[in-house]
């Protein structure tokens, strides 16, 4: 009877309480690698001749944090070992999602409140990634629905990407403060001409058969086919990694959807490779100023939403990660992560300009632009990830689409 009383006190006294709040929902993230719960996050079974992973969080889009990652790698190298395992197969749970992202909230938090999430998860996130780009045995992820950000990270690396009519693709991390990580560093500036380029200034959203035209899926079908694909799949017996890519090349054959679809940014990919062919993101503004087709003021009044440090920084991150190898790259990503998490960031990663015009803040960039660089780029010495190079194994025909450059 007597808290309806104590209650506007409470209410008066929340706002007081938040970083409290705050600090106990990063120690609750940590700590669910702990609980009974966490192991219901990601499920890993043996099915047949495939080592199956289901990233089984359908209500958050399948959002993939530090428990899930951790129960993955593991399993992962168990499977690459295991003689009985011929090839792996990741999806996710639910009809939206393959895997939206990563827990960048959570990580973003506990990096203020002074904990270490934000070195310990992007190191373990970039090592899984590594370990699925180097993986020796057939890694097949089933990308069905939405795929952004830490989705990717688990999917692009792999031999095949298989693709349907439900698969939204992205990389909208200049929108956020960040860059285009797990990889991206490696992959999309691989893509045809610049299209890489531009899908990671302006976190353009590839769907579809589009997804395999750009070059980032390897195979197209539809969606009610996927469980069809599975089965037949986990019931190869001993198969080797043209017998997947036999059956893959079945389905993608018989695919019925889109048959005669152009691809979405065919129209535009001269003005594209044109126009963000520049070495600097002051060029490419001027370049889409100058042109002033509806296409390229489109993308100037995108480019003006995002964050100016962040497109400066995913720039370089491109242009130095097209040559080279893909530990590599996530070494000079992790660098970037610490940059962007770490307490010596610029303001401007953490909030959104809006229509701020970009060509004057990036006159106020000018003067601190070594700064910014030699920040985010610098060797990090016993905190670097320090991969070491190896094969990789992908198909990596990330140039290979059927976008005409």
């Amino acid at each position: 009877m007597g808290l309806p009383a104590v209650a506007p006190v409470l209410r008066r006294r929340l706002p007081r309480l938040k970083p409290f709040n705050r600090l106990q929902v990063i120690v609750e993230h940590l700590s669910m690698s702990k609980t009974t719960a966490s192991s219901s996050e990601v499920l890993l079974e043996k099915k047949g001749c495939a080592g199956v992973i289901t990233m089984n969080r359908p209500k958050a889009l399948n959002a993939l944090n530090i428990s899930m990652i951790r129960q993955m790698y593991p399993q992962l190298k168990k499977w690459e070992k295991d003689p009985d395992t011929f090839l792996i197969i990741i999806k996710g749970a639910g009809d939206k999602a393959f895997c939206a992202g990563g827990d960048i909230k959570a990580i973003a938090e506990a990096g203020r409140a002074g904990e270490g999430m934000p070195q310990y998860f992007f190191r373990e996130e970039y090592a899984l990634n590594n370990a699925i780009g180097t993986c020796p045995k057939p890694y097949v992820a089933l990308i069905d629905g939405i795929t952004m950000g830490g989705g990717v990270g688990v999917s692009v690396h792999g031999h095949f990407r298989v693709a349907t009519e439900k698969t939204v693709f992205a990389m909208p991390e200049t929108a956020i403060g960040l860059f285009p990580d797990v990889g991206g560093g490696y992959f999309l500036p691989r893509l045809s001409g610049k299209l890489g380029y531009f899908l990671a200034m302006t976190g353009f959203r590839l769907k579809g058969k589009d997804v395999h035209k750009a070059g980032i899926a390897t195979h197209f079908i539809e969606a009610e086919k996927m469980a069809a694909l599975e089965k037949d799949l986990t019931e190869l017996k001993s198969p080797s990694k043209e017998n997947v890519a036999d059956i893959l090349d079945s389905y993608h054959k018989k695919c019925q959807v889109d048959q005669e679809k152009e691809f979405v940014l065919g129209e535009h990919m001269d003005k594209i490779n044109s126009l963000f062919s520049a070495n600097s993101m002051e060029e490419i503004v001027q370049n889409l100023k100058k042109d002033g087709s509806p296409f390229a003021l489109k993308q100037l009044e995108t480019i003006t939403k995002m964050s100016p440090t962040s497109l400066k920084m995913t720039l370089r991150q491109l242009r130095e990660g097209a040559s080279l190898s893909l530990q590599d790259v996530f070494t000079m990503e992790y660098r970037l992560s610490q940059a962007c998490m770490g307490r010596m960031c610029i303001p401007d990663l953490f909030c959104f300009h809006g229509t701020e015009w970009l060509e004057d803040f990036f006159k106020k960039l000018l003067k601190i632009r070594r700064l910014i660089y030699r920040t985010f780029f610098e060797k990090r010495g016993e905190r670097d990830l320090g991969m070491q190079t190896v094969v990789y194994f992908s198909l990596c025909p990330f140039s290979k689409g059927d976008v005409s450059i």
